[in-house]
């Protein structure tokens, strides 16, 4: 007997999502997280939700209120988060998402919840590659969206990658389920809707939605077995020190393509961000670490094979406990933590005994009272406090 849909999206939540904890649901109240929190009550999951304002519309504040009283009607427990921005330019849709994944995941941890779901469906994957090839990305780009990855100690899933926007929606009005339609889903300003009115216009060329998601799911398999030499190369030619990068220029005897990609894992786990640079810029810092050059690109700087933060591209202070600059947690008494700079260094006589460039530890941690610096624990003056990496290097985006 052919599956019914019901039947199809429930066995992607049973499959995609663990049934012995607690799910956390990242609901927008629009169709596809709408959709996914009922189809994991469906399976019985116990689940909490939690929805981020952005703050960008003037419904938002309502349509978040709309939501919990949604989630309190299903006994689900939730809470709104706010993101309290100032001024934005730039790429305001990479900033929110930015902005989300960090509020959710925020939530997560003071919920102890381990497995967050996000609602991403196969449209969505087809527009990522669709964007991915507008920007020439190369293999890892046009891949398309991980069904699932770590970040700190939690782990996000996607478990609704293979139905479509369209599927949930069918099966959202067969249970009398409402949900927001968001007017900047219209908007054509933001390359995502540009991409999704592409397809529209590429599918009487048989260009579809769930064509593209095949191509990123075989892309995505060459990937996976790629992934093994770029690893096996990171590990030949990249050691983490304090922080920082120490890269061979052997790297860049390896093949083109290993090379680009050890580069590209080393700039996203350095600068903590979640898209790789574009293919010249990466291009161009190889370049200078077979010349013994310098290079910056990302918010990193490359000089003499060492691979560091630039200091204007780090986090602000953050309390003691709190993540700073994506990468780093300070354990110990209480503290304001910032970068340890030319001021910490002066505070700090003895660092040269540490036989790292002065540039390395400049951007490790400090813990600062005001202008006094209370602990420099990667420059062997911890005093109390320990500074601990949220993910090694060798296991970012490389075992993964």
């Amino acid at each position: 007997m052919p599956v019914s849909l019901g039947e199809r999206l429930i066995g992607l939540i049973r499959t995609g999502l663990p049934a012995d904890q607690t799910i956390g649901v990242a609901l927008s109240g629009g169709g596809d997280s709408t959709a996914l929190l009922h189809l994991c009550l469906a399976v019985g999951l116990r689940v909490e939700a939690v929805t981020v304002d952005h703050g960008l519309r003037p419904e938002s504040a309502a349509e978040a209120a709309g939501v919990a009283a949604d989630c309190a009607a299903l006994g689900v427990g939730h809470e709104t988060r706010l993101w309290r921005h100032g001024p934005l330019g730039g790429n305001l849709m990479d900033a929110a998402r930015r902005a989300r994944l960090g509020l959710i995941a925020d939530w997560a941890r003071s919920r102890g919840i381990g497995v967050v779901a996000l609602g991403h469906t196969r449209d969505d994957q087809a527009e990522t590659v669709l964007m991915g090839l507008a920007r020439a990305a190369g293999l890892a780009g046009l891949s398309g969206m991980r069904p699932e990855w770590h970040e700190a100690e939690l782990r996000f899933c996607r478990p609704l990658l293979q139905a479509g926007r369209e599927e949930l929606r069918q099966w959202l009005r067969s249970r009398g389920v409402r949900w927001i339609d968001d007017p900047t889903n219209e908007n054509d300003r933001y390359a995502r809707v540009r991409a999704r009115k592409a397809l529209e216009t590429l599918a009487p060329l048989g260009i579809t939605a769930e064509r593209l998601a095949q191509v990123a799911g075989h892309l995505a398999q060459v990937q996976s077995a790629l992934a093994v030499q770029v690893s096996e190369a990171a590990r030949q030619f990249v050691t983490e020190v304090s922080g920082a990068l120490r890269l061979d220029a052997g790297l860049c005897d390896a093949p083109q393509e290993i090379r680009r990609q050890v580069m590209s894992a080393a700039l996203v786990w350095l600068a903590g961000t979640d898209y790789a640079p574009r293919a010249p810029g990466i291009e161009r810092m190889l370049a200078a670490l077979a010349t013994g050059g310098d290079a910056t690109l990302a918010g990193c700087r490359l000089r003499r094979g060492w691979l560091v933060r630039e200091p204007r591209a780090l986090g602000g202070a953050v309390p003691v406990g709190a993540l700073w600059d994506r990468r780093w947690r300070v354990i110990g008494p209480e503290g304001e933590v910032r970068a340890l700079g030319p001021e910490g260094l002066r505070q700090v006589p003895d660092w040269r005994a540490q036989g790292l460039p002065r540039e390395v530890l400049a951007v490790t941690p400090g813990v600062w009272h005001g202008s006094t610096l209370l602990s420099a624990p990667l420059a062997d003056h911890s005093a109390g406090w320990q500074a601990e990496l949220v993910q090694p290097f060798h296991l970012f985006g490389l075992v993964d």
